[in-house]
C-alpha cells in the first residue's frame, strides 16, 4: 500500500476498491468469518439432535434435559476461549496470527468429528472449542480496526455488514450439514463443517494483503517473566482439572453432570474474575475506568439476552423437533432446518437497520446505545411470550403439534431483538475499550455469550417440571423487567461512556 496514496471516508486508500463502500479488507474478514459461522452453525445445528439419537455410548433417548444442558454448557466453554484467546493476540502474537492458527485449528476439529467414536467426538469438540477462542474475539477486534478513527455510525454500519457473514453462513449451514447430518450420516455432516472452515483459512491467508498492517503485531507483548507465570498458572489450573477427572473415575462416581456443573460455575466465575482483575490493572488509567464500569452493565444484559437466544439452539430445537408440524405435502424437512430462519432473517433486516441508524445519525435522533440494548430485552422477552402461547398450544392440541408459523414468530421478534443488541454490542466494545484492553474486552463481549449459555446448563432442566407455557413466560416476564430497568438506568450509564455514543 503505497504511503503517498490518502484515505478516503471509508478508511480505503483512495485508489484501491472498496467493499460496498467499506475498506477492502472488510472483503477478506466477510469472507472469512462467512465460512468460519458456517462450520460452526452447522455443527451446532446437529449437535443436540446427534446427542439425543444416542450414537454415543449411553444414549440420551428420554434425556433431552441433559443434552439441552450439554449444549449450553458446550456453548459457554467455546465462548469462555475468548479470553485467553484475546491474551494471546494483545500479549504474544497479534490478532493476525490468532486468527490464522484459530482457524486451522476449529478445521482440524471438524474434521476429527467426523470420525465416528466418542472419543474422537469430544476430542474435536475440545479442538473447535480452543480454535474458536483464538479467532472469534480476534476477528472482529480487526475490524474495528480497519474503522480507526472514522465516525462512530459509520463504524457501526461496518459491524453489521460483518454480521451479515455471520448469518449468511449461519443460514446455509443447517441446510446443507442439517440435511446431511440428519438423513444420510452424521459424521458427514460434521466433515462437510470440517470442509467450510477449510475454505474460510484458504480465504484469510489469500485475502491477507488487503488488511495492511490491522492486527500484525500485539498491542502490549508480554515480557518472558509474564509469559513464564501465564504457563505456570496454565499448567497448575490444567493439572488440577485433570486430576479432579481422574480421581472422580478411579472412584467410580463420574457423572457428566459433574462436568456440566463444574463448567457452568467457570462460566459465572471466569468474568467476575476477570473484571477484577481489569479494574485492578495499574495499566488502566483513571479516565478508562468508568467506561469499563459502564461496560459491566452492558455486560449482564448481554448475559440475560443471550441466556434466552441461543435456547433456539436446545430447547427450541427439541420444540421442533417434537412438538412442531414440519410436513410438506408428504415429506417432512429436518428439525435443524429451524435454524436457518434467523440468519436468513438478519440477512434481509442488517442492511435496513444499518441504514436506518446511519439516517438517524444524520438527524441526529439515533437511539442510544443503552435505549438499544433496553428495546433488545423487551424484544427477546416478546419472543419467549410467543413460546409460552405455543407451548399452551401444542399442549392443547390433539396432535400435539403447533404450526410452523409459532416458530417463525419468535425468531422475527428474537431477530429484531438481535439486531439492535449484537452487532450494536460488538462495536461497543471496541470504542469502549483502552487500546491495550481491546482484544480482552472483546473477549468480554463474547463472554457475555459464554456466562449465559453456562446459566443454561441449569435453566433449561427446568423446562421439564415447569411445561412449555410456565417456563417461557417465566423467562419472557424477567427479560421485559431487565428491559424496563436498563431504560430506566440509560441516563447513568450514558454519564460512564463519557465521549463514547
Amino acid at each position: 500500500m503505497a504511503s503517498s496514496l490518502t484515505k478516503d471516508t471509508a478508511g480505503t486508500p483512495s485508489g484501491e476498491k472498496t467493499f460496498f463502500g467499506h475498506p477492502r479488507g472488510m472483503a477478506t474478514l466477510f469472507m472469512t468469518e462467512m465460512w468460519e459461522r458456517f462450520s460452526w452453525y452447522g455443527m451446532r445445528g446437529i449437535l443436540v439432535l446427534y446427542l439425543i439419537a444416542g450414537v454415543l455410548d449411553g444414549p440420551l433417548e428420554g434425556r433431552e434435559a441433559l443434552a439441552a444442558s450439554i449444549y449450553g454448557v458446550y456453548n459457554a466453554v467455546v465462548y469462555m476461549g475468548a479470553m485467553p484467546g484475546g491474551w494471546v493476540a494483545d500479549r504474544l502474537w497479534g490478532a493476525r496470527k490468532a486468527v490464522l492458527v484459530g482457524g486451522i485449528v476449529i478445521a482440524l476439529g471438524h474434521f476429527t468429528l467426523a470420525i465416528p467414536t466418542d472419543i474422537a467426538f469430544f476430542c474435536g469438540l475440545a479442538l473447535i472449542a480452543v480454535g474458536t477462542g483464538l479467532l472469534k474475539p480476534n476477528i472482529s477486534a480487526m475490524v474495528g480496526g480497519l474503522y480507526e478513527g472514522q465516525p462512530s455510525a459509520r463504524r457501526d454500519a461496518g459491524f453489521t455488514l460483518f454480521y451479515m457473514a455471520i448469518n449468511i453462513g449461519g443460514m446455509a449451514a443447517p441446510l446443507v450439514v442439517g440435511y446431511l447430518g440428519e438423513n444420510v450420516n452424521w459424521h458427514l455432516g460434521f466433515a462437510v463443517a470440517g470442509i467450510g472452515m477449510s475454505l474460510a483459512v484458504v480465504q484469510y491467508v489469500l485475502g491477507g494483503r488487503h488488511l495492511g498492517d490491522v492486527g500484525k503485531e500485539p498491542a502490549t507483548p508480554a515480557s518472558p517473566e509474564e509469559k513464564r507465570a501465564t504457563l505456570r498458572k496454565v499448567v497448575l489450573w490444567g493439572g488440577i482439572a485433570l486430576g479432579a477427572l481422574v480421581i472422580d473415575l478411579v472412584a467410580g462416581t463420574y457423572d457428566i453432570e459433574h462436568i456440566v456443573n463444574v463448567l457452568a460455575i467457570l462460566g459465572i466465575v471466569v468474568p467476575i474474575v476477570y473484571f477484577v482483575t481489569i479494574f485492578r490493572n495499574p495499566a488502566l488509567k483513571s479516565e478508562d475506568r468508568p467506561k469499563i464500569q459502564a461496560y459491566v452493565w452492558f455486560f449482564l444484559t448481554a448475559v440475560l439476552f443471550w441466556m434466552i437466544y441461543d435456547q433456539s439452539g436446545s430447547l427450541l430445537t427439541i420444540f421442533a423437533d417434537n412438538k412442531t408440524d414440519r410436513m410438506i405435502g408428504g415429506w417432512e424437512f429436518p428439525a435443524s432446518w429451524y435454524q436457518s430462519v434467523n440468519p436468513m432473517m438478519v440477512i434481509i433486516l442488517a442492511p435496513l437497520f444499518a441504514a436506518l441508524w446511519v439516517k438517524l445519525a444524520k438527524r441526529n435522533r439515533e437511539p442510544s446505545t443503552p435505549m438499544k440494548f433496553a428495546l433488545a430485552m423487551l424484544l427477546i422477552g416478546g419472543s419467549f411470550a410467543i413460546m409460552g402461547l405455543a407451548g399452551a398450544a401444542a399442549a392443547n392440541s390433539e396432535t400435539g403439534k403447533v404450526t410452523v408459523f409459532w416458530l417463525l414468530s419468535v425468531y422475527l421478534v428474537q431477530t429484531l431483538g438481535e439486531m439492535c443488541l449484537s452487532p450494536v454490542g460488538l462495536s461497543l466494545s471496541t470504542k469502549l475499550a483502552p487500546k491495550q484492553f481491546v482484544g480482552q474486552i472483546m473477549g468480554l463481549w463474547f463472554l457475555a455469550t459464554s456466562t449465559g449459555n453456562a446459566l443454561n446448563g441449569w435453566t433449561t432442566k427446568l423446562n421439564a417440571p415447569l411445561g412449555d407455557a410456565v417456563y417461557y413466560t417465566m423467562w419472557a416476564i424477567i427479560a421485559v423487567v431487565a428491559g424496563l430497568a436498563f431504560m430506566t438506568a440509560g441516563k447513568k450509564i450514558r454519564a460512564l461512556m463519557g465521549d463514547v455514543k
